[in-house]
């Protein structure tokens, strides 16, 4: 939340792909699978559909295509309670698609989203009229993978005299990035956010093994405002200027972890709009990850209001006992 990029009433408007998922029904190995249920599954619009769910006005931004899994992606994101008057209709490209494919050393992802409707986006969405009113513009690594036109929107998105704030979830995606260094593309776009979301696992991954904790995180993205680093089902650890708030991970019973980080996100961007304190913002991100996890989908419902808010106000002891199942 940069001085210069102050959060503002409006939207927050969330821009990236999402695509049409099938998954096996009931939940297992998809070569051994009879039946697949069709969902929905896209970071950004995962993001939405979580800040919709807490109170937050919402704007998904992307394009799908002129077929039957662009219709639905619509509908169903839309139902949700988020604004969809952004999302371009493309008449010549399809809407994408993934698989998923549970086993028991997790969940692997197939993508069909080469030549999709949204990886032809370009910098020119951000002309669009959905981001006049934006409080808050939401972009995740995903997005810079899936053609130059994408990493293009991504890079402007960024640039310095924005009028807007962004919020950048590192979001590495291995499988998007064949041949090419995902690293040295997203290290410089996180820099240049004002709020960066990324796993203590992904940064590792991405920068290198000589990081082990949080505080090398930080050493490494130092310049955004707030940074906040996921370390698994242990803790997430928030730096906001040079103040540190780490607050534990919440026991839940988990169906599928896939969708979690998204909710995460969207749970601790709402904190911070509500103007909660940074532990506050961290512990509704912890509590919104809990919605995902105990889901095969990427997206379930929020704890009961009651037990969010009393866990919101619990103390230490009573936070570190919790267990949402």
């Amino acid at each position: 939340m940069s001085t210069h990029r102050p959060l503002r009433q409006g939207p927050v408007v969330c821009v990236g792909e999402t695509m049409a998922a099938l998954a096996p029904d009931p939940l297992g190995p998809l070569d051994g699978a009879d039946l697949l249920r069709v969902d929905v599954a896209g970071a950004e619009s995962n993001v939405a559909l979580y800040l919709a769910d807490h109170g937050i006005p919402a704007r998904w931004v992307s394009a799908v295509g002129d077929d039957p899994f662009g219709r639905r992606v619509r509908a169903r994101i839309a139902a949700g309670g988020v604004d969809v008057s952004g999302v371009r209709v493309d008449p010549e490209r399809p809407t994408g698609l993934l698989l998923k494919d549970p086993g028991a050393q997790g969940t692997r992802v197939h993508y069909h989203r080469a030549g999709s409707a949204a990886s032809a986006l370009t910098p020119d969405v951000l002309d669009d009229p959905a981001f006049a009113d934006a409080a808050l513009v939401h972009l995740s690594g995903i997005t810079p993978a899936l053609s130059s036109g994408c990493r293009a929107l991504v890079e402007r998105a960024l640039r310095p005299d924005r009028p807007w704030p962004v919020s950048f979830d590192v979001n590495h995606r291995p499988a998007l990035w064949a041949g090419r260094s995902a690293a040295d593309v997203l290290r410089p776009l996180a820099d240049l956010a004002d709020i960066v979301l990324v796993g203590l696992d992904e940064a590792q991954a991405l920068w290198g093994e000589g990081i082990t904790d949080a505080e090398d995180v930080r050493d490494l993205l130092s310049s955004p405002r707030v940074l906040v680093v996921k370390d698994g089902d242990r803790a997430a650890t928030a730096f906001v200027g040079d103040a540190v708030h780490s607050v534990p991970a919440l026991k839940v019973r988990v169906a599928e972890p896939v969708g979690a980080g998204d909710a995460f996100a969207a749970g601790f961007l709402s904190g911070l709009l509500r103007r909660l304190p940074v532990d506050g913002a961290l512990r509704l991100g912890h509590l919104t990850a809990a919605s995902a996890l105990g889901v095969a989908a990427d997206h379930g419902p929020l704890p009961d209001p009651a037990l969010l808010s009393a866990l919101l106000d619990a103390d230490e002891e009573t936070w570190r006992a919790a267990v949402i199942d």
